[in-house]
C-alpha cells in the first residue's frame, strides 16, 4: 500500500479491483478544509480515462507488475509476435495491448512486456526510436523562415512533422512519448 500523496505519473496501482495507470495527478491545499489529490487515471486493460479524488493520506495498492525484455519479430494479423530474450519463447500480443506505439514498432526491435499476474497489460517500446523518412515534400527554396517545418512518412508508416533540411533516405532520431522530431543520425 502506498499513499495518494506519493502518486507519480506512470505509476500502476490497484482500484476497485482494476489496474490503474497515473496519467495525471495534483496535490491541492485548498484555504480551509483538508487537502487532497486530484489524479487522471487510465484503465490498463480497457484504456477508459477517469478522474478520481483521493483525501490526502489516503492509500491505495500498488501493483506489481513484472517486466519482460523481449524482441518484435513480426505482425500476423492483428497481433504482434514477440520473442523472449531469455527463454526464446515466442509470445503473441494483441494490437490492443501495443497501443499508440504500434506505429513505431520496427521488426527485431527490442521492447518490454508488462505483466501481471502472467497477463499482457502493456508494450513499453523505447523513449527514442531511429527510423527512416520515406516520403516527405522536397524543400522549397526561401520557405526556411517560418520554421514550422513539414509532415514526414517514416518507414513503419509514423508521421513526424521535421525540419526543411530532412530528405527522403534520411535517418532521424524521432521521440516516441510525445511524436516529436529530434534529431538527424
Amino acid at each position: 500500500m502506498i499513499s495518494v500523496n506519493d502518486l507519480r505519473t506512470g505509476l500502476t496501482v490497484e482500484i476497485d479491483n482494476g489496474l490503474w495507470i497515473v496519467v495525471e495527478f495534483l496535490h491541492v491545499k485548498p484555504g480551509k478544509g483538508a487537502a487532497f489529490v486530484r489524479t487522471k487515471l487510465k484503465n490498463a486493460e480497457t484504456g477508459q480515462v477517469v478522474e478520481k479524488t483521493f483525501r490526502a493520506g489516503e492509500k491505495v495498492a500498488k501493483a506489481t507488475l513484472d517486466k519482460r525484455d523481449m524482441q518484435y519479430l513480426y505482425k500476423d494479423g492483428n497481433d504482434y509476435v514477440m520473442m523472449d530474450l531469455e527463454t526464446y519463447e515466442q509470445l503473441s500480443v494483441p494490437e490492443v495491448q501495443v497501443g499508440d506505439g504500434k506505429k513505431y514498432l520496427k521488426e527485431n526491435m527490442n521492447v518490454s512486456i508488462l505483466l501481471h499476474d502472467a497477463k499482457i497489460i502493456g508494450v513499453d517500446i523505447p523513449n527514442h526510436v531511429e527510423l527512416t523518412v520515406v516520403d516527405t515534400p522536397p524543400a522549397e527554396r526561401g520557405n526556411t523562415a517560418q520554421g514550422s517545418g513539414k509532415p514526414a512518412t517514416l518507414e513503419t508508416g509514423a508521421v513526424v512533422n521535421v525540419p526543411f533540411f530532412v530528405a527522403v533516405g534520411d535517418v532521424i532520431r524521432v521521440d516516441t512519448r510525445t511524436n516529436e522530431y529530434l534529431d538527424r543520425v
